[in-house]
């Protein structure tokens, strides 16, 4: 990764975190985001994992500046001795302009949210697996347009700045396609929301590749704009 790319992304995780209401949540954002355990981080740290746990938990006192910029730069360190895989998707985001008719809608909010608290806004029903965990964002992509204009590489774009967020995707008939898509791609989302469909109308195969990505799948019945307007209403 260029110094500079790097260096600009550093700054934007950073402050993220140095500004955030509450900066161990969005300390654990990012060390999730980059599938970076604990231990490994405070191995990098000199630290015990305990710390780590302290200051995401929010037991210990909210790290100051230099200690962010020293946690950051462990985070990108980490990642460039694994090939750089995260560095290089969340850097391609500082440069990427979003294509409207791909993608709707898209926020990373500052702290996670229950993935309940989105799914009862937006009225949906559960079609596998479990609503237990948190999310850090949303994006709506129309399902279409991304499996026709997007390279693989690209696909990717559509994570924001965190791969724990919903997937909403609109313009599908039995939920299939977008399924595949995310089957042949290196990220997975803990979440997919089939929009304009309801569970009878899901193809079986969705069931069977959410099993094996471990992904919940959801959907919803409401129209495009109302769910777009409800998302963009609500203070996450």
């Amino acid at each position: 990764m260029k110094p500079v790319l790097r260096q600009q992304l550093a700054e934007k995780m950073a402050g993220e975190i140095t500004l955030s209401d509450s900066p161990g949540k969005a300390l654990k954002k990012w060390r999730t985001s980059f599938q970076i355990a604990p231990g490994v981080l405070a191995d990098h740290l000199g630290v015990s994992p305990s710390v780590i746990s302290d200051y995401e938990s929010g037991r210990r006192k909210s790290p100051g500046t230099g200690v962010v910029g020293k946690i950051v730069d462990s985070l990108l360190n980490v990642d460039e001795e694994n090939g750089g895989t995260y560095i290089k998707k969340y850097g391609k985001l500082l440069f990427s302009d979003y294509d409207d008719e791909v993608i709707y809608d898209i926020h990373d909010f500052a702290t996670s949210i229950p993935i309940r608290e989105l799914s009862e806004l937006i009225e949906c029903s559960l079609i596998c697996g479990e609503l237990d965990s948190q999310i850090f964002g949303y994006t709506v992509i129309n399902s279409t347009n991304a499996i026709l204009n997007l390279s693989p590489n690209e696909f990717n774009r559509i994570y924001g700045w965190s791969t724990e967020r919903a997937l909403i995707f609109t313009d599908i008939s039995t939920g299939k396609s977008p399924m595949i898509a995310i089957r042949v791609t290196p990220f997975k989302p803990p979440y997919v929301i089939l929009q304009g469909i309801d569970e009878e109308h899901v193809s079986p195969l969705v069931k069977k590749l959410a099993e094996k990505d471990h992904i919940t799948v959801l959907c919803t019945p409401l129209g495009v704009q109302d769910l777009v307007t409800r998302l963009r209403k609500t203070q996450w």
